[in-house]
Formats: C-alpha cells, sequence, structure tokens
C-alpha cells in the first residue's frame, strides 16, 4: 500500500500549493497549461491504446462496458458523490467547481495503465516504482487543477486511495487471471478512457468517461475467450 499512500499524499499536497498560490497564476496561463496537460493526456492514451495485440477486444470491452455503466451511471453517481461532498466541504454553497474538480480528478488520477498496473506490481511484488513515477505526475497535475477548480481535487485523493488500494489488496487473489495478454488489453482500454479525458480537458467534446470505466474490467474475460476463439 506504500505506493497508493504516496501517490495520495502527492495529490494532497499538489492540491494544496494550487489552492494556495494558484490565484498568483493569470487564467489564461492556467487555461493554456490545462490544454498542454490535455494534449499530453491524449498522447499518453493513445501510446497505450496503441499497444492492443487484439483491437477487438478493445472495442467489445468498451462497448459491452459503457452498457454496463449506463445502467449502472457511474458518471451520475459520481457527480452525486461530489455534490454531497460540496456540501460537506464547502461553506455556504460557495463552492462552484467542486464537483466538476472532484469528477475529472478522480477519473484522470484513476483511469490508466499507471494505476492498474502500479497497484497490482504493489501488490504482487511489493515493487512501488510505477506509483512513484505516478505521484509525480498526479502532484504536478493536480497543482494545475486544484487553482482553477479548488478543493475537489484535493479530495479525490480518497477515490483513488480507495481504487488502487483495493486493486493492490486484491492482486493476489487475481494472479492467475491476470496474464500479460489480459494486462495488455486491460491497459490498451484504459488508454482509450484516458483520451476521452484528454478531450474532456480540452473541451471538445464532453465524454462520459466514467461510464465507459468498466470497459477496462471487461476486458479481462473478453481477452480469455478470444484466445480461446482464436
Amino acid at each position: 500500500m506504500l505506493g497508493t499512500i504516496v501517490n495520495s499524499l502527492a495529490i494532497i499536497f499538489g492540491s494544496i500549493v494550487g489552492i494556495l498560490f494558484g490565484k498568483a497564476l493569470p487564467e489564461k496561463i492556467k487555461r493554456t497549461v490545462t490544454q498542454g496537460i490535455g494534449l499530453a493526456v491524449i498522447l499518453i492514451g493513445m501510446s497505450m491504446a496503441l499497444e492492443t495485440q487484439n483491437p477487438l477486444v478493445v472495442i467489445a470491452s468498451l462497448v459491452m462496458g459503457g452498457i454496463i455503466g449506463e445502467w449502472i451511471d457511474i458518471e451520475l453517481r459520481l457527480q452525486h458523490l461530489g455534490m454531497w461532498l460540496e456540501g460537506k466541504f464547502s461553506k455556504g454553497g460557495n463552492g462552484g467547481n467542486f464537483t466538476k474538480g472532484f469528477v475529472s480528478s478522480s477519473l484522470m488520477f484513476c483511469v490508466g495503465a499507471m494505476a492498474i498496473m502500479g497497484a497490482l506490481e504493489s501488490g504482487l511484488k511489493g515493487v512501488h516504482d510505477i506509483l512513484y513515477a505516478k505521484s509525480m505526475l498526479d502532484g504536478i497535475s493536480s497543482i494545475v487543477l486544484a487553482s482553477s477548480m479548488g478543493i475537489g481535487v484535493l479530495v479525490s485523493a480518497i477515490p483513488v486511495f480507495l481504487y488502487q488500494g483495493g486493486i493492490t489488496v486484491s492482486a493476489t487473489l487475481l494472479q492467475g487471471v491476470l496474464s500479460e495478454p489480459v494486462i495488455a488489453e486491460m491497459s490498451a482500454t484504459g488508454g482509450l478512457l484516458i483520451v476521452g479525458i484528454g478531450v474532456n480537458l480540452l473541451e471538445i467534446k464532453e465524454i462520459k468517461v466514467g461510464n465507459l470505466l468498466p470497459g477496462i474490467f471487461v476486458a479481462i474475460p473478453l481477452t480469455m475467450f478470444f484466445a480461446q476463439v482464436m
């Protein structure tokens, strides 16, 4: 759990720095930096997605995952959680950006190969190198995000801790299932979701990335199925 703890602390520290000193940055600088992060997120996501060995698995995972996600309506539940937390943390209801900051940063920090692979490696091998690298990236991102969206970014450390910590704790139970091909397709599917986050950051099109999250885990049985029939 050490890697996940460090990751969560990096988000908290970066958010505090962004909240305290972010106002000193002109709005146009913050907007441009956020756009730069959006482009970088798309680049990272595309590089991950292109590592797939079977695009059919990724396509089917996103389709089936989207159906499950829409049925559960993960995005709406995240928004409701954000609004509930907003009422707890925002005095007088003045935290208009809280929900946006919480949902956007939670998805950004949780989705992707580094979160999944880092947590798995931490649980299976006790090696935290991937999560340490992710901590640096998340810490830098949280400074910029918190400077414009406030305390919601800081609170996103909670789902990051629960999500990555849950994977780490469960990793030993899944050791026989998560083969290299399975991890590759999970990462590729997560990579496309990261592209969606980048698109949202650039405000090109609003994509319900949260409702596509189940696709990462749907990729597990689909990879095993395609391995048997192909």
